[in-house]
């Protein structure tokens, strides 16, 4: 039998970074900038939005339709390749455990399709221990971050308006986009019951901030990735300006296997399998960086084991994989009858939400201990067959039919449904806080292995009487301000205990974090507070995986900021001869 050959690289960088989505692409611009020699691994093809993205297609150049795929779990136009399931690299739970692991392999990961929704942790979500004694105090603050978050404002740029809210911080803001038709009367009913909605804060582009991006032309279509980079997503925004420098090196369709260790103990590069010709291949460089997603950065660790580090790289605290938890999602829609047979006009805007509703409320008098925002859909996005069905007239009166009318018909009687209900729908989503637990986490499965022979992760996580309380908190708002403005609720009204009042199985909001956290005490954390592991001085992580909790925001804004931070330490240490 012939061995294996491994081949190595010659060439040796500053910096090895696995992943290229959020974090690993602010990393590399950085560090790209900085003059340093980059070499930036991604698991799956290149993907650039002005070559590749579908952005402006009509539903019959898919064959489906536009359809869901396993390949394009979003939707076949989405800008998003694979997603919950993935040929050849599964995944496992443990008995009584629901994870649902979402992955892109691209260029940009998930910035890609991402609703883009832009938001600042606040001074509160850096010490929650201290407010509720649950989980972990981060061992930063709001004002250790806030510089990196303003730096990340002008760079990438994010609409929004100054409200004043303490744990919503504000940013530096383009000009926001006008509320729509549903997003106005959803503000009315809301604001009538106490309950705040403000101008959401969206990393699109309202006006031009350089001469490489243009500036939004409202399609409505940002899930698809800008082909005038509009949006943000870090293969237009972040990898291919980072390129552009000379200093990066991007090695696709690359799955990374392990770090590689010297003698010392330090991490000396990389050893990944090429998915064409199926051989491993082996880069090396002075320090690696990685932001593969949080589960993919803790399974890359634990996968890197040796004589010196017997339970994973980087796990003297064997913390690696745990606390892993992800954002809480509810929801709940309907239609509103004064908006039957609406008159037709363009009102598509941006990609995503015009209003939200940050949290509003004191948990010391709930009977859960962490907060949640809300997200509204609906307005004249393109239709489908079955939106907002399930109402019958009565008696000059609309109620709710005990079942959806069902998909079909043709000609006149097709149309007359679609123009009298058409725009008639909104929705409403919760995302909210779950807290970090050490035995919510993620490990190596000794039984299973991907194509490429590499193990893969089994799961343990269920949620707890905190987020299933706080999705019935979720569900009863939701209903309350759907009466407030006169809507009939056509779908999510059933769930209730029997079903966790709607909870989504953790994973399914793709927040993932917690797996790689940060800490001062290096025998409860992976990393200190400048994302450096504590074992490994030239080893850093940069994705979500180092969270020590994940607020009622979503995370992308704050993985930005803190990889820009890492960066900026790491270049500085590097300067000081301390990494050598």
């Amino acid at each position: 039998m012939c061995a294996v050959q491994i081949k190595k690289q010659a060439k040796k960088y500053d910096a090895i970074i696995v992943g290229s989505g959020a974090g690993g692409g602010m990393a590399a611009y950085t560090l790209a900038n900085a003059g340093l020699k980059v070499c930036l691994i991604e698991a799956g093809p290149n993907y650039d939005p002005a070559v590749n993205s579908s952005q402006l297609k009509p539903a019959w150049e898919s064959p489906r339709r536009g359809a869901r795929t396993q390949f394009r779990p979003f939707g076949d136009f989405d800008g998003c390749f694979w997603g919950w399931n993935i040929d050849g690299e599964p995944y496992t739970n443990a008995e009584n455990s629901n994870w649902e692991w979402f992955r892109a392999r691209m260029v940009g990961g998930r910035t890609n399709h991402w609703g883009r929704i832009s938001l600042r942790f606040g001074p509160k979500d850096f010490k929650r221990k201290d407010i509720d004694g649950l989980g972990d105090n981060w061992p930063i603050s709001y004002d250790d971050v806030k510089p990196y978050y303003d730096k990340v404002d002008k760079l990438i740029g994010v609409f929004g308006t100054n409200e004043g809210l303490y744990n919503d911080p504000d940013g530096i803001f383009l000009p926001p986009p006008k509320p729509r038709l549903h997003e106005l009367f959803i503000k009315k009913a809301a604001g009538n019951i106490g309950i705040p909605v403000i101008p959401s804060r969206l990393s699109i582009l309202t006006k031009p901030i350089n001469k490489d991006r243009g500036s939004c032309f409202y399609c409505s279509q940002c899930g698809r990735s800008c082909k005038v980079y509009a949006d943000f997503s870090s293969s237009s925004c972040l990898v291919k300006p980072a390129i552009a420098t000379g200093n990066v090196d991007l090695v696709v369709n690359a799955m990374a296997r392990e770090v590689l260790m010297d003698r010392d103990g330090l991490a000396k590069g990389v050893s990944y399998v090429n998915k064409e010709d199926l051989q491993e291949y082996q880069v090396y460089g002075r320090t690696v960086i990685l932001a593969a997603s949080a589960c993919e950065s803790a399974r890359l660790l634990l996968n890197s084991k040796s004589e010196r580090y017997p339970n994973g790289l980087a796990n003297s605290s064997g913390v690696v994989g745990k606390y892993l938890h992800d954002s809480t999602g509810a929801d709940m829609g309907g239609i509103i009858p004064a908006l039957f047979d609406r008159k037709r006009y363009n009102e598509d805007g941006v990609g995503g939400m015009h209003v939200y509703t940050p949290w509003w409320l004191d948990n010391k008098k709930l009977d859960f201990p962490r907060g949640y925002h809300i997200e509204y859909g609906g307005g004249l996005g393109m239709p489908l067959y079955g939106f907002s069905w399930g109402i019958e007239k009565l008696n000059g009166m609309f109620k709710v039919k005990g079942q959806q009318k069902e998909a079909g018909g043709y000609g006149a009687s097709l149309k007359e449904d679609y123009r009298y209900f058409y725009g008639a729908h909104v929705g409403m989503a919760g995302r909210g806080e779950s807290i970090a637990r050490e035995d919510s986490y993620c490990e190596i499965d000794p039984n299973v292995v991907d194509k490429y022979g590499i193990p893969v992760l089994k799961f343990h996580t269920q949620w707890t009487d905190y987020e299933i309380k706080q999705a019935k908190h979720m569900k009863e708002t939701f209903a309350e301000i759907l009466h407030s403005m006169g809507a009939l609720v056509t779908w999510g009204g059933d769930d209730g205990p029997h079903n966790n009042y709607g909870l989504h199985n953790p994973g399914v909001i793709i927040h993932e974090a917690g797996t790689v956290r940060m800490g001062d005490d290096p025998r409860k954390s992976v990393l200190n507070k400048y994302s450096q592991a504590h074992d490994v001085k030239n080893l850093f992580c940069v994705d979500g995986g180092q969270f020590v909790s994940q607020a009622d925001k979503n995370i992308t804004w704050t993985i930005l900021a803190l990889a820009m931070r890492a960066s900026d330490y790491l270049i500085s240490e590097m300067k000081k001869q301390n990494i050598a």
